[in-house]
């Protein structure tokens, strides 16, 4: 199958990069120097674990320059940069391609199907944790890499859908097509959500998150302030989520941050309304105390309202 793969940063550089290396037909949609970058030296993908890295001569192309028509859209751009991917997905999809986003961002799947009735829009998020080093360059902080996908409704589902996750499979990556994507997905954000959020309120690195202290317990609350979340919204989880998100963070090399906190630091657009203010709206709109978050968003500007003090 041919695969495209919007935005070329940590989740679509590292996807496509493995993707490429096990053969699979995959062009990264990217812009400017990085995109320069890759179409002279190819991409250098570093993994920090281990010191090592590797050059993969990968297909690349800008939105305007790409002419195919693929089986596969892969979106994984920042949440901010998500309408401006409408158009060009409406230029080359076809009626059968299927469109995966695996953005941070909680419900993306949902909102982009209202804008490409026609085109199947699953739900997905990604495990790993990576960055653009420099132009060209993609540097890998931890060894977890694991995609999860699936359609929001049962009689959407169609057979293909086997065949991306196995593709993922082949190319080094662990493919779930999920039963319960809603659930899934949430599971996912209850961990970038309060590692970002933490992370930026006490400027903390992985490390930080390791050990006993005041960023680790922030992140166990704000972790439990998404469980509590999901249960007002009918989502249940079978299992301890503090747990299994402190297994995570034990993967990632100590000096490891978010993108949203080196996008803040940088003076850079954030995705902090999706991770961060959309959960004090959430926890309004379910009546779901989230001083926590209250907390982190007052602090970058959320105005709260006195009755949410």
């Amino acid at each position: 199958m041919e695969y495209v793969i919007i935005g070329a940063g940590g989740t679509g550089g590292t996807v496509g990069a493995y993707m490429t290396k096990a053969g699979k037909d995959v062009t990264l949609i990217a812009r400017g120097k990085h995109l320069e970058a890759m179409k002279e030296h190819g991409l250098i993908l570093e993994r920090l674990w281990d010191d090592s890295q590797e050059n993969i001569k990968i297909k690349a192309a800008s939105m305007e320059e790409y002419k195919g028509c693929p089986d596969v859209i892969l979106v994984c751009v920042k949440g901010y940069s998500l309408e401006e991917t409408i158009p060009f997905i409406k230029d080359i999809a076809g009626p059968e391609t299927i469109v995966v986003p695996i953005l941070n961002i909680y419900g993306t799947g949902g909102k982009m199907q209202e804008k490409l009735p026609g085109i199947l829009v699953t739900d997905g998020c990604i495990y790993v944790s990576a960055n653009i080093k420099k132009p060209g360059v993609i540097l890998q902080h931890g060894e977890i890499l694991r995609i999860v996908f699936g359609t929001r409704k049962e009689e959407e589902y169609r057979p293909v859908l086997e065949e991306i996750a196995r593709d993922f499979e082949g190319s080094g990556i662990r493919g779930i097509l999920s039963k319960n994507i809603r659930r899934d997905a949430l599971q996912k954000f209850s961990y970038v959500s309060p590692i970002g959020a933490a992370g930026l309120y006490f400027n903390a690195v992985a490390g930080d998150f390791q050990k006993e202290g005041q960023p680790r317990e922030m992140f166990k609350a704000m972790t439990r302030e998404i469980v509590s979340l999901a249960e007002a919204m009918g989502i249940h989880f079978g299992n301890d989520l503090v747990e299994v998100n402190l297994r995570i963070l034990e993967t990632l090399v100590p000096e490891t941050t978010t993108s949203m906190q080196r996008d803040v630091m940088a003076g850079k657009q954030s995705e902090m309304d999706g991770l961060i203010f959309e959960v004090v709206r959430l926890g309004r709109q379910y009546h779901v105390p989230v001083p926590e978050y209250e907390k982190v968003a007052e602090k970058f500007g959320f105005a709260l309202d006195e009755e949410s003090r």
